[in-house]
């Protein structure tokens, strides 16, 4: 008699899988008892193992694959006699395994890395488990000394999910396992900084369990997931005796999945969720965002619990969102198991619909192709990042082992099942890394770093750096630093030498010590990282001429005096240039001519804008906006407001990234403050707020403050403004800054404050959001690229501080457009900003006497530079 089902039966044997959700296999030798191959218990509870219903059939289908004695005495013994590379060949040249993504962060004894697994499977890629990355940030930084808090392990952290996005094809949370599953979505900032303290409280190695860190963990990972469209694992139901199964019903999740933020995620619950299966399909079915895997539920179960938890989902979730994968873990005998039972499990359901007419024949092959492969293709964007390809390499190593090693796989055999070409291009196997993955091959290991740069900031506001190996690096810079020379904090712009007046020389040496929490990878040179650098006389002792040990000492007496912290965001403008040729000589000029704010501008400009923003993204610096500037090739990106000296590590950071995608491109990106004399200026303006415990107390409680500013904003900008003659020597360093500060070109050239007036060097904002009439924080137009980040917020700061001390008062606000003759011109030259911060008493005792006489003979030095070379400005697009 004719098989009706035969077509689907044929279907089911022959699709390849895609294993969406599967663990490392660890060596034979591993301590791990081969028992939890067939069972999630642990001690005791494992003995019992052998006499479950899903134990007794997993082991005959072993034995059967292998030809071995039908007992767990007689598998282990082909498995110890054969070897860990036979049995994976046979194991998952049976299971037809296409594709597998592994999260990796399931830790176990003599663990086997990701790039192992490559020799059985053509394409292979990572599954990144938050908990697991922030358990290991915790305890590398505590090693390295890093003293925590919330926002020093928030923005290592993000760095590290940012940097890592791009190679991996998801996230995945164990919440289940540690606090449940019902996230609270407005989980606070105190909260959060109590669970971390908490969990270091309790030691090393870290083990999250505290509710509110997991929480706020998930949360910031899920806006991570978004941004880079990545979906988001999530452990539900079963699994072993740490978690509590009451909390891991996935109905706990409706505070997430109802939250307007996260609506655009793509959740993927694993397991069947079993027990829980019908609330998982009743999710799917309402909640675009929520899919379905049912690993673990099969093979774990009996055959009865597997195809019931199958048919649970399918009961009311689209076939579109419910996918295989084996779960296969520690042994590869799971991965064989999870694909046999799943095909018999899908044929076995899928045939019973047909057979109650819920589908025809057509719809469940199609189901068939969704299932096991096609649906997790689409979700993980498997098609989009990389070919099913293999290199001849990997192509014959496999083949050959498999046809030595398992006498029945040949070569021919496993070029059909793979479909491999000898049309493919070979892709060249280095140090056992898979190369068919594009996103495993440049995984974010820092195994494949080969340098790291060494930055800093020098007093003319130069970014320089040092570039040491990576051995090198981890061996001794990152604890010793490195030897630099007294003179590096007295070059000008102009010269590489140290500047008289400076009380500098080449004589004596400081410690360039990395400051680890700002360690990054390159993302325009993968295999480099970069981090900045503070400078030590010798250990424990700060050199007085470092820029960031002066903003920490200005930063630290606002928080001890006033107990105040300040937040800052920049606005970094540039040009982008391009060589011509004019009479027969090089020039640059500008990228393009279009108008302020147009769509042309940013059009033409997209490609190079877009791969800037993904640059700065996984450097953890989130854009807030771009757009086209007013002058011809100028475009202006505004990167997100965070804490004072985060935002000065992050305009570092932004400019590095800018020039570097540029050059990329065959451009040049300046941020000279006047690049040509007819074009418009460049500035770098910074938005300044002051916060106490968390809130913004900038802004004023009620209508009853004359500005819309508390009494404490009014006299911290208050110091400002009275000090803003001094300032300028920091905010605007060299004689070409002093180009761009003329009147009617909205940079701010009089002394003077308005509300939302562009032509105040100090600009008190209004933004969206905040009611009518208050102010939020303010802006100084009156900065531009060539500064040293550390110090100009440091002589804000100090300048803030010594208003707050005398209690100063503001002015009234000029609310037109500053006229000659009415209001005091700032200084138009460098000479003048230096004379006024020579005669400012509070600022040198604030910043520092040896700091401010640096700063003096390095500016002192590039105005007689200047003057003497009345077209050497020119040259600044080359360092700034």
């Amino acid at each position: 008699m004719e098989d009706k089902y035969a077509e689907l039966r044929e279907a089911v044997e022959k699709v390849e899988l895609v294993d969406a959700h599967a663990h490392n296999i660890v060596a034979l030798n591993s301590t791990v008892p081969f028992l939890n191959c067939f069972s999630e218990a642990t001690g005791d509870a494992l003995s019992f193992a052998p006499h479950t219903l899903s134990f007794k059939r997993c082991l005959k289908d072993i034995s059967e694959l292998y030809g071995s004695e039908s007992s767990l005495h007689g598998v282990q013994y082909y498995r110890n006699t054969t070897g860990l590379e036979r049995i994976s060949a046979k194991c998952f040249q049976a299971a037809r395994i296409s594709t597998l993504l592994i999260d990796d962060g399931l830790e176990a004894d003599q663990k086997l890395d990701i790039e192992w697994h490559c020799k059985y499977v053509p394409y292979t890629g990572r599954i990144l488990r938050i908990e697991r990355l922030a358990e290991q940030i915790l305890d590398d930084g505590s090693a390295d000394g890093i003293i925590w808090t919330l926002d020093t392990f928030t923005r290592i952290f993000l760095g590290k999910l940012n940097s890592l996005a791009d190679k991996v094809f998801g996230l995945k949370s164990i919440a289940a396992y540690r606090s449940g599953l019902k996230i609270n979505t407005d989980v606070r900032r105190e909260e959060a900084e109590e669970g971390l303290a908490d969990v270091l409280h309790a030691g090393t190695p870290v083990h999250i369990m505290n509710k509110h860190l997991i929480d706020f963990i998930f949360l910031r990972s899920l806006e991570v997931a978004l941004s880079f469209d990545l979906p988001m694992q999530i452990h539900t139901g079963f699994g072993d005796k740490d978690l509590d199964l009451r909390l891991c019903n996935p109905l706990h999740l409706r505070s997430v999945l109802e939250d307007k933020r996260y609506s655009k995620s793509r959740i993927v619950l694993l397991h069947a969720s079993y027990p829980f299966s019908k609330e998982a399909s009743y999710l799917a079915s309402v909640y675009s965002q929520v899919y379905l895997d049912f690993g673990l539920a099969v093979p774990k179960l009996s055959v009865h619990g597997m195809i019931t938890s199958v048919k649970e989902l399918l009961e009311l979730a689209p076939i579109k969102k419910v996918m295989f994968s084996t779960d296969g873990c520690i042994f590869p005998e799971t991965f064989y198991l999870g694909a046999k039972q799943a095909r018999k499990v899908v044929f076995s359901v899928l045939r019973d619909a047909c057979a109650d007419g819920d589908l025809s024949i057509a719809e469940a092959l199609e189901a068939v192709k969704d299932i096991f492969a096609d649906n997790a293709k689409q979700f993980y964007k498997l098609d989009a990042a990389a070919q099913f390809v293999i290199s001849e390499n990997i192509a014959s190593d496999h083949s050959s082992k498999l046809a030595n090693e398992v006498s029945d796989v040949t070569e021919s055999n496993a070029k059909q099942f793979y479909n491999l070409s000898a049309t493919v291009n070979p892709i060249n196997l280095e140090n056992g890394i898979c190369p068919h993955s594009l996103k495993v091959a440049a995984q974010s290991s820092e195994q494949d770093v080969s340098f790291v740069r060494i930055i800093w900031v020098d007093t003319s506001g130069q970014h320089r750096c040092r570039v040491v190996q990576r051995k090198r690096f981890h061996d001794s810079v990152k604890t010793n630093g490195l030897g630099l020379t007294f003179a590096s904090m007295a070059m000008t712009s102009a010269a590489d030498g140290p500047a008289d007046g400076t009380d500098l020389s080449g004589v004596g040496e400081i410690r360039l010590l990395p400051h680890l929490s700002t360690k990054r990878r390159i993302p325009w040179a993968k295999q480099e990282e970069m981090v900045l650098a503070d400078m030590y006389l010798r250990p424990g002792e700060a050199w007085e001429y470092c820029p960031r040990e002066a903003l920490r000492r200005v930063l630290k007496v606002l928080k001890e005096e006033f107990n105040l912290e300040v937040n800052a965001g920049f606005e970094s403008e540039f040009f982008l240039l391009k060589k011509a040729s004019s009479e027969g000589k090089e020039e640059w000029v500008p990228f393009d001519t279009s108008s302020y704010c147009s769509t042309s501008a940013f059009d033409v400009a997209a490609p190079i804008l877009y791969e800037i923003i993904a640059a700065l993204e996984s450097l953890n610096i989130h854009v807030d906006q771009l757009h086209a500037e007013s002058g011809n090739g100028q475009y202006e990106i505004v990167t997100g407001y965070t804490a004072c000296s985060d935002a000065a590590d992050n305009l570092i950071f932004t400019r590095e990234a800018i020039r570097a995608v540029a050059r990329k491109h065959g451009l040049l990106a300046t941020f000279v403050p006047k690049y040509a004399l007819g074009e418009i200026g460049s500035g770098s303006h910074v938005h300044i707020s002051l916060s106490q415990n968390g809130k913004n107390v900038f802004m004023a409680s009620d209508e009853s403050s004359r500005y819309g500013m508390s009494k404490v904003g009014e006299e911290f900008m208050s110091g400002v403004l009275d000090h803003l003659p001094s300032i300028l020597a920091f905010t605007a360093p060299v004689p070409n800054s002093y180009d761009r500060l003329q009147p009617h070109t909205w940079s701010g050239a009089y002394l003077c404050w308005g509300k939302e007036n562009k032509e105040a060097p100090l600009r008190a904002a209004c933004p969206p959001g905040i009611p009518d009439g208050f102010v939020s924080n303010f802006e100084i137009k009156a900065i531009d690229g060539c500064a040293n980040p550390y110090l100009a917020l440091s002589s804000i700061i100090a300048s803030g501080i010594d208003g707050l001390r005398r209690h100063l008062n503001l002015p009234e606000p000029i609310n037109e457009d500053p006229q000659e003759g009415k209001l005091q011109r700032l200084p138009k030259s460098l000479l003048e900003s230096v004379d006024a911060l020579e005669n400012d008493s509070a600022l040198e005792k604030l910043i520092g006497e040896k700091l401010l006489l640096a700063v003096k003979g390095v500016r002192k030095a590039e105005i007689n530079y200047y003057a003497q070379n009345k077209d050497a400005y020119k040259n600044l697009i080359y360092r700034y």
